[in-house]
């Protein structure tokens, strides 16, 4: 994937995959019971301190009571043996994931697990260097017998298929006609890992997953962690590079630190888009997706990142199937 020009520069949302909202203490979107119900089980864990919303998008609310976070997961996403066995990995490996306090729960019919706070990644002070090691870290250790297979490439489709009518939304329909049939098709195994070795993956990483908490940083959000290729962990940071959103050095640090820390999933020299390739491609056009979605539910037009990755999607295009 060729890169292009570089964006304005890249707002937080856009190094960490996610907005914070201003901390407030009820929710925008989500339930106000919903709300309750969190701050409820967080007082009893908790040794004090107000509520507070952390995060309510797509589905997800976040709230913090002092030194404990609740989350209620998306009402469509695994909370069975799969979240279960999820967390287990998270508990067993305490010095690479922040270990869950408690759960799966269900509640007021949703899926909640509790958590230990952790400080977020400023924008302003990027630990390129730790991230990359901690990820490394994570995608050599042994993999745990119980660890599920990893499923990342099914979003994608998703999100396409939501998509609104328009010039912007038709490029990236147009982008994702030319990923192989397996991701298309949204497949969870099949073809994702092109028999690359299996290693423990995170699934979904970008720096919104990274917070710092004891002596050191963390990995959150286990939902997708399990067992597959770990150059999937890469392609978030690659989608970006490549669409000039993320700059040349933040990249060239991220990745140094990986590949000196021993992470396997590109080779250690070489032509590391060989395999960064496709999945850079994917998550260029899953971004995008989020990207016309979230603009034309807010009712204005694309920022100057978000643009960037729509018009990644047109160079995809033009590419066709296969390295771009």
């Amino acid at each position: 994937m060729t890169r292009r020009s570089p964006a304005r520069a890249a707002p937080g949302e856009w190094l960490t995959g996610r907005v914070r909202p201003p901390v407030d203490r009820s929710p925008r979107v989500s339930p106000p019971a919903l709300f309750e119900r969190l701050a409820e089980i967080g007082r009893a864990r908790s040794a004090g301190g107000d509520a507070s919303v952390l995060y309510d998008r797509h589905g997800v609310l976040v709230v913090r009571v002092g030194d404990v976070v609740v989350k209620a997961h998306q009402a469509d996403r695994d909370g069975g043996p799969r979240l279960e066995r999820r967390m287990r990995v998270a508990a067993s490996l305490p010095e690479l994931l922040l270990p869950p306090l408690d759960g799966p729960l269900r509640v007021d019919g949703r899926v909640v697990t509790v958590w230990p706070y952790g400080e977020p990644v400023s924008p302003d002070a990027v630990p390129w260097e730790e991230a990359g090691r901690l990820l490394a870290a994570l995608h050599t250790c042994p993999v745990p017998a119980d660890a599920p297979p990893w499923g990342r490439p099914t979003r994608v489709g998703r999100l396409v298929r939501r998509l609104p009518d328009g010039p912007e939304a038709a490029q990236v329909r147009r982008a994702f006609a030319t990923l192989p049939s397996w991701i298309r098709a949204g497949e969870d195994d099949g073809g994702a890992d092109g028999g690359a070795p299996q290693r423990l993956i995170h699934g979904d990483w970008h720096l919104g997953q990274l917070v710092r908490a004891g002596d050191g940083w963390r990995l959150i959000d286990v939902e997708d962690l399990g067992r597959g290729d770990p150059v999937w962990d890469l392609a978030r940071p690659a989608a970006l590079f490549s669409a000039g959103v993320l700059p040349p050095g933040d990249w060239a640090r991220f990745l140094r630190a990986y590949r000196e820390a021993g992470g396997p999933a590109v080779p250690s020299d070489g032509d590391l888009w060989r395999v960064l390739d496709l999945p850079a491609r994917t998550l260029a056009i899953q971004i995008a997706a989020t990207c016309v979605i979230s603009a034309r539910a807010d009712g204005r037009p694309l920022d100057g990142p978000e643009r960037a990755l729509v018009d990644t999607c047109g160079r995809i295009c033009e590419a066709g199937p296969g390295m771009t």
